[in-house]
């Protein structure tokens, strides 16, 4: 039976600016983005305390002073801004950073505040210290984000009443908040929103290690029984990614319980991941196949990004923004000005022997790539 679907989903946002196209992965269990069954099952998962939080351990220090610090001045916390790949835990450190400031958390996102009234709304229900947290905070209208500058310096929002000659506008006071903001594209939010920030905050893609007690805190959660080594088996395939994760053991606890007794070892977790054709290295169909694309057809590039979507029916957007990034994080695909170019470890993990691009002086134009 397949876990996932191969139909790509897209969202179209209609916001103050206009509609906006976001490309989404298909329906795979190693999609870092969030799906519908993630919003059911996700909160439950989630740790209410800096302590329960494992990984990011540079983000957890710098927060746990910083709480404290705050809690010692009877104020509240500075502004605070998390960035990087989807599933790493933005959304769990805002509401982490609530619990430990024992106050109420709005969760609001970028695109769905469409308007500046929208936002005034908002910001002046806020009680005293509360957190606003706003997901993909790099996509709020101009106009919008306009209004955050003064509550986020001043505390106050500006608001014009009336319309023609007579319009005037009028400062509100409104308590003291904390912004905790998130992004996946930290380049798109603007510097003057970014300088109002006390501090900015990079999460990593997480360690094997970290993912183990990620896996384990969560199976013991959702009551299902798994072995250290089933742990281990879930977690190397998980692309470094919490959310993945946790998704995957969820997956595996179904197949336990329909094709075995419901305990979880590495035998059972390693059948469960290949019936969903989740290799060892954490990709999954799609990602293969935009491999052998570039391997069989391409003899390894270089290789345009525009003919290598054509090639596999594929947005070049969404190859460059979904499937690329981890791609490029195991060291399978390089970025060069003349196209992409397939790493030997990409040919022997497809099992093909390995040939030399037909340029090698590609090799020493290697693009450095963030994520």
């Amino acid at each position: 039976m397949s876990h996932f679907k191969f139909n790509m989903k897209v969202i179209l946002s209609i916001g103050y600016l206009g509609i906006a196209i976001i490309m989404i992965r298909p329906d795979s269990p190693v999609d870092s983005n969030e799906q519908d069954d993630d919003v059911v099952v996700e909160g439950g998962l989630r740790p209410k305390k800096l302590d329960s939080y494992f990984g990011q351990q540079l983000v957890k220090d710098d927060l746990n002073i910083a709480i404290k610090a705050a809690q010692k001045r009877n104020d509240s916390l500075d502004h605070l801004l998390f960035h990087g790949p989807p599933g790493l835990g933005k959304t769990t450190l805002a509401m982490i950073v609530a619990e430990e400031m024992g106050v109420s958390i709005r969760i609001t996102s970028g695109p769905a505040i469409e308007r500046a009234g929208d936002l005034a709304s908002i910001l002046t229900n806020l009680q005293k210290d509360d957190v606003l947290f706003i997901d993909e905070i790099h996509r709020l209208p101009t106009s919008v984000e306009e209004v955050l500058y003064p509550a986020m310096e001043d505390f106050s929002v500006d608001i014009v009443l009336g319309k023609g000659p007579k319009a005037r506008e009028v400062r509100l006071k409104i308590n003291k908040f904390t912004l905790v903001g998130a992004t996946t594209r930290f380049s798109l939010i603007s510097q003057p929103l970014r300088d109002r920030f006390g501090s900015s905050h990079r999460l990593q893609f997480y360690e094997i290690n970290d993912l183990e007690k990620i896996i384990n805190q969560s199976a013991h959660v959702l009551k299902c029984v798994i072995s250290p080594k089933g742990i281990t088996e879930i977690a190397k395939r998980s692309r470094g990614t919490a959310r993945v994760a946790n998704r995957i053991l969820r997956r595996v606890r179904d197949y336990a319980l329909v094709e075995e007794d419901g305990d979880i070892d590495d035998r059972i977790a390693a059948d469960a991941l290949r019936r969903m054709q989740i290799d060892d290295f954490g990709l999954d169909q799609m990602d293969r196949q935009l491999l052998l694309a570039l391997v069989k057809d391409f003899n390894g590039g270089p290789v345009g990004l525009d003919t290598l979507a054509a090639a596999i029916s594929e947005d070049s957007e969404t190859i460059m923004d979904v499937y690329e990034p981890y791609l490029l994080k195991l060291g399978f695909m390089l970025r060069t000005p003349k196209g992409r170019i397939a790493s030997e470890k990409a040919f022997q993990h497809l099992g093909i022997t390995y040939k030399n691009p037909t340029d090698k002086k590609n090799l020493n134009q290697i693009e450095q790539s963030s994520f």
